[in-house]
């Protein structure tokens, strides 16, 4: 049995319940075999009267009832274990953050938390109330037919191993084929979405076409792996089928020649011959859910992984930028931005002051496959409402250093500090609370325009809305169909750039008791008329916050007090702008500090 999976259900109460009783349910319906068997020997053998046949209805009834049972609350532990993982997994991944997120196509995550997680059915109403019966029930029979017929319980008692035995065999091979396929079905989700995603990319280099043919291929291996795990099912069903009729056969030829014979009575024929199949079935029925539920293990390993991930494991490039980490909940309405979600253990409280001081101290951050690190060495102090920018070319660490911020990334060596107190002892959530964080390509979900707004404050009124948009010089959103009701397209697909940036400038104008503002080139691939409404909200908003940007445009550099330029992870100058080089560190310099 799938011992994570166990231990979730363990942890869960509700599970519980449910699935004792599923259990209980699966056993005693095992167990009522051997009174069915027992009246229904007796009456063909006239050891019994007729009126034998309404007790032996009544038994029918009440195994057809437990089975009913079993069957609804095995549906419900099956719910409850599915919701339970998708809601760890959907928390652990966004304790993660974006940063740890992309060694992960996102169309196998959505493959996984969807399709994925569901073949877990098989696994909880099938295969794990058949692990209870198979422990007891054969059990049973062999002590019924050790008091009915010795010669035919040692028949059974010595054949019956072979069933597990030739289950397992075949089951090694069961787990690993199974495996390449759940492998090949998130390939295809991923690599489809992908597509989807760049269709008008594709369509407009004439790439279309081509891949088509590689979904395709893909699908093709896809199929060729499931071809293969059904016949190493068909093939395990084969072996237990014949092993289990042959057992059989070795009970059932001694004892027609004896009945013959005369040196056995019809009731106990008829016993053995009832209760030997009850025997084997369990374990057959065990070995036949064993391959249906293994696609649904797979899922479970693939989701434990990302569980168990370290929260340490950084895998992301420098230039990955993050957009919002958290998704709609509570009937489609996003829940809470990136800067807004659980991240970790309860710390020190992230507290409400005013701006704070935030300080790195010689740190380097590496990411897991790269030789270079993204930061190294890097000793900076932004002091409280300070403004600054960080310059560079791509690839330099300066998302990097968002995300050392944002709690994304942990550094490798080094601390950052939080008015003098270390990041990782803070508490995220309290820390997070008092970020606004604009991304250079945010996140906008399909809903209404004012949820998207409120997003980092769920219950701002619509008034608060109104007057973030105006402050964010979001006059456009009047123009919508439906104002701020207007339902937005998936990624913002029915809005420009510029009209994205601004909404998300809303949202952190919507959110008032923020402290620090991170932006990440918030006017990247903005025309002028764009960027200068949103250097005119940067700014306002900026007001009396510390404040870190990314920025390449002259416009947003020239609203910081202090530009910093990062080359290969290292600080290499400190600048105001307008003014003469105050600070020229050389990149293999110890310190690089604030003014």
């Amino acid at each position: 049995m799938h011992k994570d999976l166990l231990a979730l259900m363990r942890a869960e109460r509700s599970v519980r319940v449910h699935l004792g009783v599923t259990m209980a349910a699966a056993v005693l319906a095992g167990l009522l075999v051997l009174v069915q068997a027992e009246l229904l020997a007796g009456v063909l053998s006239g050891r019994f009267t007729a009126a034998a046949l309404a007790v032996l209805a009544a038994v029918v009834g009440v195994r057809a009832l437990l089975a009913w049972t079993q069957g609804v609350f095995a549906g419900r532990t099956a719910t409850a274990v599915k919701s339970a993982l998708r809601h760890r997994l959907l928390l652990r991944l966004r304790e993660l953050g974006p940063a740890r997120l992309t060694a992960h196509r996102s169309g196998e995550l959505v493959t996984l938390a969807g399709r994925g997680l569901d073949g877990l059915d098989n696994y909880l109403t099938g295969y794990l109330p058949s692990i209870a019966v198979a422990a007891v029930v054969p059990v049973a029979v062999l002590i019924r037919l050790f008091a009915a017929d010795l010669a035919s319980a040692v028949i059974v008692l010595v054949t019956l191993p072979l069933i597990p035995v030739f289950g397992a065999l075949v089951g090694m091979t069961t787990k690993a084929v199974t495996e390449r396929q759940f492998t090949a079905l998130s390939r295809l989700g991923g690599h489809f979405l992908d597509v989807v995603r760049g269709l008008p990319t594709l369509r407009a280099f004439g790439r279309a076409r081509h891949q088509a043919t590689v979904i395709q291929r893909v699908a093709d291996e896809h199929r060729s792996a499931t071809m293969r795990t059904l016949r190493v099912a068909f093939l395990s069903s084969l072996v237990l089928e014949l092993c289990a009729s042959l057992s059989l056969a070795l009970v059932a030829v001694p004892i027609g020649l004896r009945l013959l014979g005369g040196s056995l009575d019809l009731t106990t024929a008829l016993l053995v011959l009832l209760l030997a199949p009850e025997a084997y079935l369990p374990l057959r029925a065990m070995g036949t859910r064993f391959h249906a539920s293994m696609e649904g293990v797979a899922a479970a390993d693939a989701a434990f992984a990302v569980l168990d991930r370290s929260a340490d494991d950084e895998t992301s490039p420098d230039g990955e930028r993050p957009g919002v980490a958290a998704a709609p909940v509570d009937g489609g309405r996003p829940g809470v931005a990136a800067a807004t979600v659980d991240g970790g253990s309860p710390g020190v409280a992230a507290g409400t002051a005013g701006a704070p001081e935030i300080r790195l101290e010689h740190v380097t951050v590496r990411y897991p496959g790269r030789d270079v690190a993204a930061l190294e060495d890097v000793c900076l102090t932004i002091a409280p409402g300070e403004r600054v920018a960080l310059v560079g070319e791509s690839g330099g660490g300066k998302s990097t250093l968002l995300h050392l911020i944002l709690g994304f990334v942990r550094p490798s060596r080094g601390r950052v500090l939080i008015d003098g107190t270390d990041l990782r002892d803070l508490d995220l959530a309290g820390w997070r609370a008092r970020l606004a964080f604009v991304a250079q390509r945010p996140h906008l979900f399909s809903v209404s325009v004012a949820d998207n707004i409120r997003l980092g404050a769920p219950s701002a009124s619509l008034d608060d809305v109104r007057r973030a948009a105006a402050s964010a010089h979001a006059g456009f959103v009047a123009d919508l169909p439906q104002g701020f009701d207007t339902v937005v397209g998936e990624r913002g697909a029915n809005l420009s750039a510029g009209q994205r940036q601004r909404v998300a400038l809303a949202r952190a104008f919507c959110r008032p008791g923020t402290s620090v503002l991170l932006l990440d080139e918030p006017t990247a691939r903005l025309d002028g008329r764009s960027e200068a409404a949103v250097v005119a909200a940067t700014e306002r908003l900026a007001q009396d916050r510390t404040a870190v940007v990314v920025a390449h445009r002259p416009a947003m550099i020239d609203l910081a007090d202090r530009v910093i330029r990062l080359h290969g992870g290292r600080v290499v100058s400190d600048t105001t702008p307008g003014s003469r080089l105050v600070r020229q560190t050389a990149p293999t310099g110890p310190e690089r500090s604030g003014k």
